[in-house]
């Protein structure tokens, strides 16, 4: 028998089994999906924290600051730990002066840190006896939770399709408890393209809502306030039909946004066939909104308890950016090698 189970095998997961291994550990990987590496595959990678503890705390006022602090503390040595199992780095700035972290490969980290995963076996049940870590990626991909938790208009998924609750079932199940935020979760608007394949997840964020004005089909504004892009998905989301529209004037659209322009990213919009049409001196744009993961879930300790011989990790612990938003990925590694640490002690 394993001396430890993990469900899930995207970066927490894989962090978790990773670090146990290190320690001499034997483990059972359970991933229901058909490749490791979860949503981490679909997204940007940029591993992240804010650079000053204060600013963490004011941006997820809501969270739990003792699960917030560890977080904070150990992501440096986590990045440095990543590095050193083979994760390659492709750049170590976030584009953000306040926050700091590194930008992997995500298909190059998840070879790094995937062994021996039973790839198609979902964990049938959390095994008695056993030290089990869930990983399994929160519960945007089951349309039932995301309406009854988040709203009830339909979203577009931006994640894998896997991560479907199972963890927080589980875990209920076990008598662990839920955190504040249910209702609350990271994505992105999408341009409203007549279809949208995982590959375009990225390339397709509609992300210069500040540049723009936003209104919905009842040609209702809405001004975001200081995340702007996820300020307007939120907003998006309990719109009619999740659908928004930016009208973006010309003088905007040499504006940078990371290595694009905003006329580089409208422009992607157009090519993949979304509605954008010209009006007077501005491009409008349509967009959907996607989820890409919830932030509310189990709730854990600063080492990821959750309850008697059951920890809880990634997408799957909620409490951390409670309020606001805080790299999914940096909590994620931190908290998957955390929690594997305490369960083996």
């Amino acid at each position: 028998m394993a001396d430890l189970v993990v469900a899930g095998a995207g970066m927490a997961g894989l962090a978790a089994a990773a670090r146990a291994r290190e320690l001499g550990a034997d483990v059972a990987v359970y991933e229901k999906g058909d490749r490791p590496g979860g949503s981490m595959l679909l997204s940007s990678c940029v591993v992240w924290r804010y650079r000053e503890w204060e600013t963490f705390r004011a941006e997820c006022p809501g969270g739990d600051p003792a699960l917030q602090r560890a977080v904070w503390e150990g992501l440096d040595d986590a990045l440095d730990w990543l590095e050193s199992l083979g994760a390659p780095a492709v750049a170590r700035e976030t584009g953000n002066p306040r926050t700091t972290g590194v930008r992997f490969d995500p298909l190059g980290l998840t070879r790094a840190l995937a062994k021996e995963v039973r790839l198609g076996e979902p964990l049938p049940g959390v095994p008695d006896g056993v030290a089990t870590i869930l990983a399994t990626g929160g519960f945007q991909g089951d349309p039932e939770l995301v309406r009854r938790f988040v709203t009830p208009e339909p979203l577009v998924l931006r994640a894998n399709p896997w991560s479907t609750g199972d963890g927080l079932r589980l875990a209920l199940g076990r008598g662990a408890a839920l955190t504040a935020g249910l209702d609350e979760f990271y994505g992105r608007n999408l341009a409203a393209a007549p279809s949208l394949e995982p590959e375009d997840f990225v390339r397709l964020a509609q992300v210069y809502a500040r540049h723009a004005v936003v209104e919905n089909a009842r040609g209702e504004r809405f001004t975001p306030e200081h995340w702007a892009d996820l300020d307007v998905v939120r907003w998006t989301a309990r719109q009619p039909g999740a659908r928004a529209w930016y009208l973006v004037p010309d003088e905007a659209l040499g504006e940078p946004v990371r290595e694009r322009t905003v006329g580089e990213i409208v422009e992607a919009a157009r090519e993949a066939g979304a509605p954008v049409e010209r009006r007077d001196g501005a491009t409008r744009i349509e967009v959907v909104a996607a989820i890409t993961t919830t932030l509310g879930g189990i709730r854990v300790d600063e080492r990821g308890r959750a309850a008697d011989g059951l920890w809880a990790a990634g997408a799957d612990a909620g409490g951390i950016s409670t309020g606001g938003w805080s790299s999914a990925l940096a909590a994620a590694l931190v908290l998957g090698k955390t929690a594997a640490e305490d369960a083996l002690r």
